[in-house]
């Protein structure tokens, strides 16, 4: 079951998280990644150069283990180019439990010139989208957004007040639901909360 719990959930996640703000020039972030609770592993992010012309890198190891035996095994890195909020190239590199899967894709290749978003949960702006690009998968997820009542949320040790997202997201069939958690003084992306198989529930947060 604990096997069962990261197949396919990654994948829907659009695991491409960064925050940057206006004028910074480079930032990095590493969260905490738990599994009911339980710690599996770490995402770590950075976004470098200025909003024109960002470049994010993403890096997540996950390790879920069933009485001391490791039963799952995630690997994930994503270099992406941005202009302004549109997505410009990405390829990224995925180990879901032994299936490999590698992502290269360009915005010119794709014949369309409407800017497109991957899971930049970083961007403000990913919460006006109805469409994502999958780092993962390379494929194009539908999206519905919806806010939730704000909360508290802890953040680095302290409990910070933050607004909620519910992004809703589909793609071939399969549904994922994902909180996206805001500092409700900033804006800053600050967590994450997602359901997986079986009820279990994947959290990002900073330790």
């Amino acid at each position: 079951m604990a096997a069962e719990a990261g197949c396919g959930e990654m994948r829907a996640l659009g695991l491409s998280l960064a925050l940057a703000a206006p004028g910074v020039l480079a930032q990095s972030w590493n969260f905490d990644v738990r599994l009911d609770g339980k710690l599996i592993g770490s995402h770590r992010f950075t976004v470098e150069g200025p909003p024109e012309s960002r470049e994010v890198l993403s890096t997540a190891r996950f390790d879920v283990k069933l009485l001391g035996i490791s039963v799952y095994r995630y690997r994930h890195e994503a270099r992406e180019r941005w202009r302004g909020d549109c997505l410009q190239d990405l390829h990224s590199r995925t180990d879901d439990d032994g299936k490999a899967l590698e992502i290269d894709r360009r915005a010119e290749e794709d014949g369309n010139s409407a800017c497109l978003m991957s899971y930049a949960y970083w961007n403000p702006g990913l919460l006006a989208q109805q469409r994502l690009l999958n780092p993962q998968t390379g494929e194009i997820d539908e999206l519905r957004v919806e806010r939730l009542p704000d909360a508290v949320i802890p953040v680095a040790g302290r409990d910070v007040e933050a607004t909620r997202w519910r992004l809703s997201a589909k793609s071939a069939g399969a549904k994922q639901e994902i909180t996206v958690w805001r500092d409700r003084r900033d804006g800053r992306w600050i967590g994450l909360d997602a359901e997986v198989k079986g009820g279990r529930v994947l959290s990002y947060r900073l330790p």
